[in-house]
């Protein structure tokens, strides 16, 4: 159990210190999808690991048996649930129903699926596939941002929490600890820190280049990785809130009634790795980087600038085919045409090229994002004023000030 409970890195940690650095995008979705398919597999085994010293018993064989029903079982069930949640949002349109709905999509697929034996986890983690993929096109626009907003705040005040807990609990485990050497205690911390750390790095290189080494087809299609990126990855792993989360779900007892053998040094120990990593590693991860001279691909930006140009060059052709077929509205068409032909001018003026390298950070301000920023803080002092003079209302000002903000903010963003 210990063994995965300190086996899940922590993506959220590394990509938090990328968002400062410039990186290569792959590194950034490697460490990801790697996270996601890592806290798969070690929940399933944290699983088999409580249910053994719950009953007292384990057996391999019976485990290996189970293990196919437990992962198919789960994956299924959480396939219905992601369809269920797909068939109900697009029949309703209430952002608050459809964010409540978003909440409670994980239990809906979890409790089922521990209720019929097979993995939560892994119904949780299909279920979040599904709809992550199929979400832009069940709710509006409207329903997004604030789903965007509440689930930005609901992260990271769970993180708060978790953090929390084990400020609560440590006082208990150092008491179950009492008895115990406090120098073999750290020293075990330690060993394990370095293993956890050592073995990642062990892990990372012949898994990147073995395959390619022995399969040309892999090696054509992708070939050698740098190796300064294997290194960046391998010091990603700190571990946190999942190793912390999943400690402190451990049983106080067991079935027969006594307490959970070892519980109070797993804690600990998985404490010790959490913070050793994070701190050791999270501290020089931005000087690696930097010394690794490691820079970023621009394949973001690129990215970007093509979805851009893309989406307006259709909006200006469906605008175009709309005019020849409804003369009556001809003006105003021409008028919605005019504006995107404006935007689209917007974007090759402020961009060198679709597949440029440059980075946002790099290039100067556009003159008219500057202009069109001040004009929208000139709106926000003016709906300030009107409601200080008492010209209109709390519910007016927060109604027109949101349009504003979104403008501001897609301006700001666009300059990141």
């Amino acid at each position: 159990m210990l063994g995965a409970i300190v086996s899940t890195p922590d993506s959220i940690a590394a990509t938090s210190v990328f968002k400062s650095l410039e990186v290569p995008r792959r590194i950034v979705t490697i460490l990801e999808g790697e996270s996601l398919v890592n806290d798969t597999v070690a929940l399933v085994a944290y699983r088999f690991g409580v249910v053994a010293v719950i009953a007292g018993k384990f057996s391999l064989s019976a485990a290996a048996l189970e293990l196919p029903l437990v992962a198919i079982g789960g994956a299924a069930i959480g396939g219905l649930v992601g369809l269920g949640v797909d068939w109900i949002l697009r029949r309703i349109d209430d952002p608050p129903v459809q964010v409540t709905i978003s909440l409670l999509a994980p239990y809906f697929a979890y409790l089922p699926a521990e209720r019929c034996g097979v993995s939560g986890a892994l119904a949780i983690v299909t279920a979040g596939l599904f709809i992550g993929w199929r979400l832009p096109q069940m709710i509006t626009a409207r329903t997004r941002l604030d789903m965007t907003a509440f689930w930005q705040m609901l992260l990271y005040l769970l993180n708060g929490i978790i953090f929390i807990f084990i400020g609560l609990q440590l006082p208990q485990v150092m008491e179950g600890l009492r008895h115990k050497s406090w120098g073999r205690l750290i020293l075990e911390g330690a060993v394990i820190s370095a293993v956890v750390i050592g073995v990642r790095f062990l892990w990372m290189f012949p898994s990147a280049y073995l395959p390619r080494f022995l399969f040309k087809k892999i090696r054509t299609r992708d070939p050698y990785p740098d190796w300064r990126h294997l290194v960046i990855i391998g010091w990603s792993g700190m571990r946190g809130v999942d190793s912390l989360a999943t400690a402190l779900a451990l049983p106080f007892i067991t079935a027969a009634g006594a307490p959970f053998p070892g519980r109070d040094t797993i804690v600990f120990i998985s404490f010790v790795v959490i913070l050793v990593t994070l701190v050791a590693q999270g501290i020089t991860l931005p000087f690696l980087i930097r010394m690794l001279n490691v820079k970023g691909d621009g394949k973001a930006d690129c990215e970007e600038y093509i979805a851009r140009v893309t989406a307006n060059q259709a909006a200006v052709a469906y605008l175009e085919d709309l005019a020849k077929s409804d003369p009556e509205h001809r003006e105003q068409l021409n008028l919605l045409q005019a504006q995107y032909r404006e935007r689209l001018a917007q974007l090759e003026s402020s961009e060198d090229a679709a597949g440029t390298s440059t980075s946002e950070r790099d290039r100067p301000t556009s003159p008219f994002h500057e202009f069109a920023l001040r004009a929208l803080r000139v709106e926000h002092d003016t709906l300030i004023d009107l409601r200080n003079k008492h010209r209109i209302n709390d519910e007016t000002l927060r109604s027109v000030q949101r349009d504003v903000d979104l403008a501001e903010t897609r301006l700001i963003e666009r300059e990141r």
